[in-house]
């Protein structure tokens, strides 16, 4: 690896954060330009020129929002995970 990680808590923290926005960045981009390019190759291909570019970069950026709201479920459930537990209000339910 390029980058050693930081041995305290709180850089260590950061740079969790860092690369889980990274990753979210990555998914959106890829499964939108796997959709281009594939559109772009099977409209070259079958001379159905813009139809199957516009149709695959729809569906590529729908993936890429996919991915997106799943990687960011993923780590919101690991917040959760990692999150102290919750105290008891005055009248006896959980605060939030």
């Amino acid at each position: 690896m390029f980058l050693k990680r930081p041995k305290d808590d709180k850089s260590r923290e950061t740079w969790d954060m860092v690369q889980n926005a990274s990753v979210v960045g990555l998914h959106l981009v890829s499964a939108t330009f796997v959709g281009l390019l594939m559109g772009y190759w099977l409209d070259k291909w079958l001379g159905t020129k813009p139809w199957l570019t516009i149709l695959l970069l729809v569906f590529g950026v729908a993936a890429g929002f996919k991915n997106v709201l799943l990687e960011a479920k993923k780590i919101q459930n690991a917040q959760e995970k990692s999150a102290p537990p919750r105290v008891n209000d005055t009248n006896g339910t959980d605060s939030q």
